[in-house]
């Protein structure tokens, strides 16, 4: 089933005019993202590639050793891009339910402006009906995603997929033993962080502190 799809996401699609830049095996990812109905993720590093702007992405892209400078104006253009899964029209947008460690959102990336702009923009696209934000807070202390990050890809007619970014390189896995391992491991994150609400609470407080 997951060649399957894989086989249909290396397809020409939206991120095709981008494949000179895109680190090896990206594209696999967009194209089943794309194809995806709604993505359950666990972020504890960095926000969201879904949710960045284009400032805070540029410094996270700037920031790595694997990309040549040249190349980091169109990796940013390619998020951004990506970001219109959220808003398509021609079909229903996708479902994201992001959850994000406090860290994520208190670590200065790109400097305090960006960083602030960064917040205020979560909020904003937290408003859409399609998407959820919750915050992990640090006090917290142990939970279940302490092992990293990870995606899990929802399908109209499939079963879901499981995706892992790593130094490594990029995990996709499909037993059913995994999907149900991550899948309650995404259920206790949802219900050890702050709700909806409270996450946008703090997220404003937050950027009135930068």
């Amino acid at each position: 089933m997951l060649l399957g799809m894989l086989s249909s996401s290396l397809q020409p699609g939206w991120w095709d005019s981008f494949r000179d830049v895109l680190p090896s095996g990206l594209e696999v990812y967009f194209g089943l993202e794309t194809e995806a109905q709604a993505e359950h993720a666990w972020e504890p590093v960095l926000i969201h590639g879904l949710l960045q702007t284009a400032d805070y992405a540029r410094a996270v892209l700037s920031g790595h050793p694997g990309n040549r400078l040249h190349d980091v104006a169109a990796l940013v253009s390619a998020r951004i891009k990506r970001q219109e899964l959220l808003t398509r029209v021609d079909r229903d947008p996708l479902e994201l339910w992001a959850i994000l460690d406090e860290q994520v959102v208190r670590r200065p990336v790109g400097g305090p402006d960006v960083m602030r702009n960064q917040i205020l923009h979560l909020v904003e696209v937290a408003a859409l009906p399609n998407v959820t934000v919750q915050i992990m807070p640090v006090a917290k202390g142990v939970h279940a995603g302490l092992g990293g990050a990870f995606s899990i890809l929802d399908f109209q007619d499939s079963d879901p997929v499981i995706y892992i970014d790593s130094p490594a390189g990029n995990l996709y896995m499909e037993k059913k033993s995994d999907i149900r391992h991550f899948g309650a491991s995404f259920d206790l994150l949802k219900a050890e962080a702050l709700d909806p609400d409270d996450s946008t609470a703090l997220l404003q407080r937050v950027a009135e502190e930068s």
